[in-house]
């Protein structure tokens, strides 16, 4: 499924690569208790140290979430 949604993401985005995320349980804050896969493209200076790591990125750039 990840080498699925790589190949549609670099042809629609064209990313210099990707954080892939996975929350497992509450205390890793997962909200809904099923499995899912979060697939961030990355971009070359898109972000310098986010505060919060990745979470910080989305945050600060929502519209990036598809």
């Amino acid at each position: 499924m990840l080498i699925g949604c790589k190949k549609i993401l670099d042809a629609k985005f064209s990313p210099a690569g990707y954080n892939i995320v996975i929350n497992i349980g509450e205390a890793a804050d997962q909200r809904v208790m099923h499995c899912h896969i979060h697939m961030i493209p990355r971009y070359s200076g898109d972000a310098d140290n986010p505060p919060g790591g990745i979470r910080g990125i989305v945050l600060e750039r929502p519209e990036r979430v598809i």
